[in-house]
């Protein structure tokens, strides 16, 4: 057994009456996940799979598909994910797809037609979580064997092979190796990253151990990994809930009190919006972001009325987790000269700025796109050029200005949405917004913005929008179309789906 699949084990075995996860105002313990453990092994033993076979997890923040998804690491198998929240045909053609020996799902999602079929058609066996701690793990009829063909084949040394969320087109699954995922947590857990006596923020809800951490992210994305094998190892439960909602927030930091929680930057402007009483956060050492871009005045606020330090950082599901964070002991020393940096560059990586261009390397505080070097990057010992634009300082603070794969050609012109967003979201009206490119007969693409407004703000005009991005930028970053609406779309991680969001301006062409 893998260290990592041992520490998990280990985890699940060590209080088998204990509290594990709370959904729905229940309680499921760690010995009714250990069920889900002992019952897939006895299901992969008969079917005769290998070590690292890929099992298809069918996956939503349920107890349930949360115990499958422990149970198949903890026996050194590679969790495929796939998200139980797809309507069923896209749900099926992912499935096909990926084309996994096995699938595990609970039985309400093996009620779906479409994955019966899809399951059957690549002749996967189908195993259906069915909530009875008596038989946990039972064969789905007519999917009791693997069928004949050649299934994706099994990956060994692969934890998970992850899906990304998804911002910028269709996601993609990307393999987390076991080795580097435990040594991630092990490392966010221990401190490890940071000179000693710093505590550092993990990329989706920390709290402090032994306690209760509130959990909302999505288990289809890293994520939600992050904060359901974290609390694995830890032997610590979690209060899941299926989406972020201010309420559900509210009642889980009253309730259980933690020193620190964590939202998206999208879930932290809900928050903020909602005007909470400050005794809401008396309990709270500091707040974690991850997900997205932090906008630097977020922070502000919550220092502002809550004095309460949010730590942002720097990751992405291919590194598996975060290369870079704030820590409390630097936000405290750093902030007010860091300001808008997404974190210190741990320990044990290397970063750098390249122009792209030349592939000259750049001085510290010059503009270019970031390349890293280390365990969990790559191969380990070549650099890695990532498509965010960044800057580096002396003291290896990293600020990300946006991705550089995303530039709207207008006309030659590169127009870079995150810097027109940055520029909107400072209008006084405006809380969020996206920018995206659209085809354009004459010019090749041209930008348009899609913005949510501030509660009880009046809707500006469209001319007032463009004043405004044409005082602060150059004439072609301003966007030829606005739409005002009540939230932008988003991917299960609460990022926005800059597909979703070019969907909004299908409706009305835009001029030559």
């Amino acid at each position: 057994m893998s260290s990592l699949g041992e520490a998990v084990r280990g985890a699940m075995t060590r209080d088998p009456v204990g509290p594990a996860i709370r959904y729905d105002g229940q309680w499921t313990t760690w010995g009714e996940l250990a069920g889900i453990v002992d019952g897939l092994k006895a299901h992969f033993a008969r079917l005769g799979l290998p070590q690292g076979a890929q099992i298809g997890c069918v996956l939503r923040n349920r107890p349930l598909p949360c115990g499958a998804m422990l149970a198949t690491v903890a026996l050194d198998s590679c969790a495929v994910t796939f998200n139980g929240l797809l309507p069923d045909e896209k749900l099926a053609d992912d499935i096909r797809a990926a084309n996994p020996p096995v699938v595990v799902a609970p039985a309400d999602d093996w009620d779906r037609p479409a994955v019966v079929e899809a399951a059957r058609a690549i002749g996967a066996a189908g195993l259906s979580l069915t909530g009875d701690a008596r038989s946990p793990v039972e064969s789905v009829p007519g999917l009791e064997n693997l069928g004949q063909g050649g299934h994706a084949p099994p990956q060994p040394d692969i934890a998970i092979l992850m899906l990304t969320s998804g911002t910028t087109g269709k996601p993609k699954r990307v393999p987390l190796k076991a080795a580097i995922l435990e040594r991630q947590l092990i490392e966010a857990a221990g401190g490890q990253r940071h000179p000693p006596g710093e505590q550092t923020a993990a990329p989706s809800t920390p709290a402090a151990a032994g306690g209760v951490s509130p959990m909302t992210g999505s288990i289809v994305h890293i994520g939600g990994v992050w904060g359901l094998f974290g609390a694995a190892m830890a032997g610590r439960p979690i209060a899941l809930y299926d989406k972020f909602t201010v309420e559900a927030w509210r009642q889980s930091v009253e309730e259980f009190r933690p020193r620190a929680s964590g939202a998206p930057p999208a879930a932290l402007r809900m928050i903020l919006d909602a005007n909470l009483p400050k005794e809401t956060f008396s309990s709270l050492v500091s707040l974690g972001a991850g997900t997205a871009a932090l906008d630097p005045a977020i922070v502000d606020e919550f220092l502002a009325r809550y004095d309460l330090p949010v730590l942002s950082n720097y990751g992405a599901t291919e590194f598996a987790g975060g290369v870079a964070s704030w820590s409390l002991k630097a936000f405290r020393q750093y902030w007010t000269t860091k300001r808008g940096a997404v974190g210190r560059i741990h320990h044990g990586v290397e970063a750098r700025i390249v122009d792209p261009e030349t592939d000259r390397v750049q001085p510290f505080g010059e503009e270019g796109l970031l390349e890293l070097k280390g365990f969990q990057v790559g191969d380990g010992e070549s650099w890695v050029r990532t498509t965010d634009r960044g800057v580096l300082d002396e003291d290896r603070f990293l600020w990300i200005r946006g991705r550089a794969d995303n530039a709207i050609n207008r006309g030659g012109f590169k127009v870079h949405p995150d810097e027109v967003v940055a520029v909107l979201e400072r209008h006084p009206a405006v809380r969020e917004a996206s920018v995206v490119g659209l085809p354009d007969r004459r010019l090749g693409h041209v930008p348009v913005a899609a913005v949510i407004l501030r509660a009880g703000a009046a809707s500006p005009s469209d001319a007032e929008l463009a004043d405004w991005v044409r005082g602060k930028l150059m004439a072609y970053c301003v966007p030829v179309a606005f739409k005002v609406v009540d939230d932008l779309p988003r991917t299960p991680s609460m990022k926005v789906s800059t597909p979703a969001v070019r969907e909004l301006f299908t409706e009305r062409p835009i001029a030559g």
